[in-house]
């Protein structure tokens, strides 16, 4: 079997490995059309538990992962003045070009090396492959080229974002929620090694308007979020990668494969950043995908059509949970004007309850200090 990745980024690489590793004897091409280090933003945030899924399928990933991230056990809300705690909501946290070069690593220690600056610009240029894995992200050639019949659905956010560094390290994930006069905005920012942190900010598509940013070069836009973010940042500056303003692109597709071309990761579908389960999504659509390929082996004369089935039929539950959190997460964020008026308890409580994957009565167990807090506070 002769298989063509289209992307480099965790998604194929992850793949790849997995598969070169299940002893299929598959002929693995990668291509990337970038260089090998070649990435945009800073951290990758995931919940603490999120890598356990790790653990029994692929252990030595887990353990080569593990040692370079940063761990802490609560978030907090900055709203109103306030710092409000939660406590038991646990995250980690890595660098995106550190995990980058480790799935490199892993890729390698399999025998694959990957074709760096190798852009592939039409599908019949891979008319020679068995299988093709579309993990090109959300600008997918394989999705793109045959939207129809993927089903493709895409549509952006209205909110504006862009992702910053900074050198300040954050002692937990926060959230920072601030009403400027042109209307409400918001940084998620975390460390993601011990000198360094991601500073994501984000605004409802009308106060970027009205704060003029549409006008700013890259200089002035910079020294306008410092301005606002000042008291966050503490002296220290903002740091770009490829930094500049976008809007969340939802993507779906009805279907995940077409004859024998298939996708996993971004290239699939999107889940909005701020629940932090793009990369987990992206690996666990690898293994799901390797696993189908391995268990139909031989079973079907069109084992490969079959597999792919298999792979959509067993995954497509799961995810369509996730990213139906993803979209209510995000649908809160695009709110934040109407919610920022809101005591800051209640904002918290809002604000932990966004994604609709904690019911209230979990709270208790999960987060029982900060749920005292709340009641002691609402109670007066």
């Amino acid at each position: 079997m002769r298989v063509a990745v289209l992307g480099a980024g965790p998604a194929g690489l992850y793949f790849a490995y997995l598969l070169r590793r299940s002893h299929l004897g598959a002929e693995i091409d990668v291509f990337e059309q970038n260089p090998a280090d070649a990435t945009f933003g800073f951290g990758v945030v995931f919940s603490q538990r999120a890598l356990d899924f790790l653990k029994q399928d692929d252990a030595p990933t887990h353990d080569a992962i593990l040692p370079h991230m940063e761990q802490w056990q609560d978030l907090t809300i900055a709203h109103r003045g306030k710092v409000t705690p939660i406590d038991g909501i646990g995250f980690t946290a890595i660098g995106r070009l550190e995990l980058l070069r480790l799935f490199q690593d892993r890729a390698r220690s399999v025998g694959i090396e990957p074709h760096y600056n190798s852009p592939i610009d039409r599908l019949d240029a891979l008319d020679q492959y068995d299988l093709v894995v579309g993990a090109d992200g959300v600008n997918s050639l394989v999705r793109n080229s045959l939207a129809q019949e993927f089903g493709a659905t895409i549509s952006t956010l209205g909110n504006k974002f862009i992702w910053y560094g900074t050198k300040k390290p954050y002692d937990a994930l926060t959230q920072t929620f601030l009403e400027t006069e042109h209307g409400a905005v918001t940084a998620h920012h975390y460390r993601f090694k011990p000198d360094m942190s991601t500073f994501i900010i984000e605004m409802g598509g009308e106060t970027w308007e009205r704060s003029g940013f549409a006008q700013m070069g890259e200089t002035e836009t910079i020294e306008r979020c410092q301005e606002i973010f000042a008291e966050q940042l503490d002296g220290h500056k903002l740091i770009t990668n490829n930094s500049h303003w976008r809007n969340f692109p939802k993507i779906s597709t009805a279907t995940w494969s077409v004859g024998k071309y298939v996708l996993v990761g971004d290239a699939l579908r999107t889940a909005h950043y701020s629940i932090g389960s793009g990369t987990r999504l992206a690996m666990e659509d690898g293994i799901a995908l390797v696993r189908a390929l391995f268990d139909h082996r031989g079973e079907h004369p069109n084992e490969i059509r079959v597999a792919l089935q298999a792979y959509e039929a067993a995954r497509r539950p799961v995810v369509e949970t996730l990213v139906t959190a993803a979209n209510m997460s995000a649908d809160w964020y695009e709110r934040m004007d109407e919610l920022i008026s809101l005591d800051p308890y209640d904002f918290a409580y809002s604000y932990i309850q966004r994604s609709g994957r904690v019911a209230a009565e979990s709270l208790d167990k999960l987060s029982p200090k900060f749920m005292a807090a709340y009641r002691a506070n609402t109670a007066h």
